[in-house]
């Protein structure tokens, strides 16, 4: 069986709503996984954006939430999730508005991808101490054992 990672907000390459976004309550979605391989011990989540600013002429990729050592028992995260809601042992990196936690889509012009990627983990990582996305990828290296990604689209005032 292969990894799976599904939102009931919304469907694969489908829009995300306004409400998980910077127009509406800016909530994280609801996300649940399944299929996770063998020897799994934590999972890591990233969000991130490719199209930056510009769709047309994309320059950088700006990451939404990070999250890593999510147990592997845990099937997924409600909507709305708080950080002293996140499952025992979670522990959070530092999104590109340089602060922990969910934040949603906010393109400043035409549609963007929002790929939401679940790596499952041969090892709990150490307490990275709110790591960026390069330092998470960097201390993911070599324990990467399964992969999944959902990616949602957003464009302002759709």
């Amino acid at each position: 069986m292969s990894m799976t990672l599904n939102s009931s907000a919304f469907p694969p390459n489908g829009a995300i709503p306004k409400r998980y976004t910077c127009e509406g309550e800016d909530l994280s979605p609801d996300l649940s996984w399944s299929g996770l391989p063998p020897g799994t011990r934590s999972l890591a989540l990233i969000v991130d954006d490719p199209d930056a600013p510009d769709p047309a002429a994309p320059q950088l990729t700006w990451v939404h939430w990070l999250l890593y050592n999510i147990p592997p028992e845990t099937a997924g995260v409600k909507a709305g999730i708080a950080a002293a809601q996140l499952p025992a042992g979670t522990k959070q990196g530092l999104n590109d508005w340089h602060r922990t936690g969910y934040g949603g889509p906010c393109p400043p012009i035409g549609r963007h991808r929002y790929f939401h990627k679940l790596y499952a983990l041969n090892a709990v990582l150490p307490d990275l101490a709110n790591p960026t996305k390069a330092a998470l990828e960097k201390a993911m290296t070599g324990h990467v054992i399964g992969s999944t990604t959902l990616v949602g689209t957003y464009q302002k005032g759709q």
